[in-house]
């Protein structure tokens, strides 16, 4: 995830170009607005899952905390894909760092050809016609602000090959008299009872098999701390994955917005932080107290 100390100096030295105006937008193209609408759709972000802390409240109360770490996260290119309602706008985000060697001559040649280093991970995020960035944007995490929900997306722990008592909590069968052996098994599949009935199993029946290693999405998370400084995330809960694992951050779905600017925390930059915009709070911010957590 982090950055090799043996990249290649070519990588290197189109970072520093890149740095240096990764905010400004190519010839014929329209600076984005800063405005939000009440259909603005604003992209994610990517990040790795650093581990969980704590934190303490006035009255002694304990919230648990989940560190995400956003590094290295920069616009790779802007994509029309045919949606239900027509045709619709995605930004491909890349994040991380890849050696030369393990990319083949296309997928090298997309980062070569703008100017931007290697990445290992490529995600892509649905966002609004508004909300659209130049090539080469850097996403920080000053993309979100203390008191904001998000969504995160993260592929789950994998448990292996596992029974019906740890997958799906079943009781299991009595310890004594006639269950010799048989303690821990599921029980009847629910054959027929002549042919007037299915003998058959039914779809969906719950038997044991793999358990986790499927992608999960812990929605409206409290982003409690942002220390910008060094590009680290605090949301309040849990979320799926391990450690080291990629996460994919975006606002929140299932709660509203309030983009009128009366809410309980500060508006979120629209489309995205940029250089020059207002740092209220410094590198660590926190969110207000007084909301009950």
């Amino acid at each position: 995830w982090r950055r090799p100390q043996h990249d290649a100096t070519r990588a290197m030295a189109s970072l520093r170009l890149l740095r240096r105006g990764c905010c400004t937008a190519p010839a014929g193209f329209a600076q984005p607005s800063r405005v939000w609408g009440k259909s603005s759709l604003r992209c994610g972000a990517l990040g790795m899952k650093c581990g969980m802390t704590q934190a303490w409240q006035p009255d002694g109360k304990v919230v648990p905390l989940t560190i995400i770490e956003v590094q290295d996260v920069q616009v790779v290119q802007a994509k029309r894909v045919p949606t239900s309602e027509g045709e619709g706008l995605n930004l491909q985000l890349g994040s991380g760092w890849q050696k030369r060697k393990r990319l083949n001559r296309p997928d090298a040649g997309q980062f070569e050809s703008r100017g931007l280093p290697l990445k290992r991970y490529l995600r892509e995020f649905r966002v609004s016609e508004d909300a659209q960035l130049p090539v080469g944007t850097t996403i920080c995490a000053r993309h979100f602000v203390p008191g904001q929900f998000v969504d995160v997306q993260g592929t789950s722990k994998g448990k292996g090959f596992e029974g019906v008592m740890r997958r799906y909590g079943f009781a299991g069968q009595p310890r004594s008299h006639g269950h010799s052996l048989s303690h821990r098994s599921g029980g009847s599949l629910g054959g027929a009872a002549g042919s007037l009935y299915a003998t058959r199993v039914m779809p969906g029946k719950k038997m044991p098999g793999r358990m986790g290693g499927k992608v999960r999405t812990a929605h409206s998370l409290l982003v409690y701390r942002v220390d910008a400084e060094h590009g680290l995330v605090y949301l309040k809960g849990t979320i799926p994955g391990g450690k080291g694992s990629l996460v994919r951050l975006k606002d929140a779905t299932r709660k509203r917005m309030d983009t009128s600017g009366r809410g309980h925390h500060r508006l979120p930059p629209f489309p995205t932080w940029l250089p020059g915009d207002d740092e209220t709070g410094g590198d660590v911010t926190e969110a207000p107290l007084a909301r009950p957590l």
